[in-house]
Order: C-alpha cells, then sequence, then structure tokens
C-alpha cells in the first residue's frame, strides 16, 4: 500500500500553524487529523487524514490521551466495543493510545456514558497490567 507522506507532511504543517484550538473534554469522541503513520500504527483517512478518537485522559487544554476507533468490530483485550446510540459500531483500538495536540481536533461525534467509559477505563487499566 501507497501512503502519501508528503500530503499528510503538508496538511500537517497546517494544523501546527493553526491558531486555536477546541474545548474538548474526557469521554467525548471527535473526528482527528491522526495523518499517515508508520506499519501497523492506525492511519487516518481522507482530505484530513483523520479517525474517530476518543478523548480517554485531558491533561490541559492542549493534549490529552487519544484511543483511535474503527468501525471493524474486533474482540480481546486489546479492544473494546463503543456505543455512542447512533447505530454505528466502533471498536476502541486500546494497544494505540497516544498523546494528541488538540490542534488535531475538528469535530465532535458524541460523548460516551459514565458507566461504558468507567467500562472501557478498567479494561484499558487492565491491558496495562496494573493491579
Amino acid at each position: 500500500m501507497n501512503k502519501d507522506f508528503k500530503k499528510w507532511h503538508d496538511k500537517k504543517t497546517h494544523l501546527h500553524d493553526k491558531g486555536s484550538r477546541v474545548f474538548f473534554h474526557e469521554r467525548e469522541v471527535w473526528w482527528c487529523s491522526l495523518g499517515v503513520n508508520i506499519g501497523f500504527e492506525q492511519d487516518g483517512k481522507g482530505f484530513n487524514f483523520a479517525r474517530p478518537v476518543l478523548i480517554f485522559k485531558k491533561f490541559n487544554n492542549e493534549t490529552f490521551w487519544a484511543i483511535p476507533l474503527t468501525t471493524k468490530v474486533k474482540t480481546g483485550k486489546y479492544w473494546f466495543p463503543v456505543n455512542l446510540e447512533d447505530g454505528v459500531k466502533r471498536t476502541a483500538v486500546l494497544s494505540q493510545v497516544r498523546l494528541v495536540d488538540a490542534k488535531r481536533l475538528y469535530q465532535k461525534i458524541g460523548v460516551l456514558d459514565e458507566g461504558h467509559y468507567q467500562k472501557l477505563t478498567e479494561a484499558f487499566i487492565g491491558l496495562c497490567g496494573a493491579k
């Protein structure tokens, strides 16, 4: 598969120069310009090189841990089902959590309910081996 790293670099330059950030909170799902990545890392798609992400842990108004989402239904300790009550089946790719700058966010999709978010958090902690 050919990846257009140059096109992504141009887009990333534009995002870096963007002056404003959006307001976001934990549990929200946003379209996020993740870009073109290496190997098995989750890529974004389309003009914005984007994919949905869950705002997993907000550190400040600029940065957060994002968990990428996919519409492929997968099971096991590395994946967790996400239901936004909109009829779209999504799976959180827990193994691909990463630090992201809010400049990459551009459209809010929805909010995960508190109970579901708590279960996802427990699954993530279990993946990390914390007891």
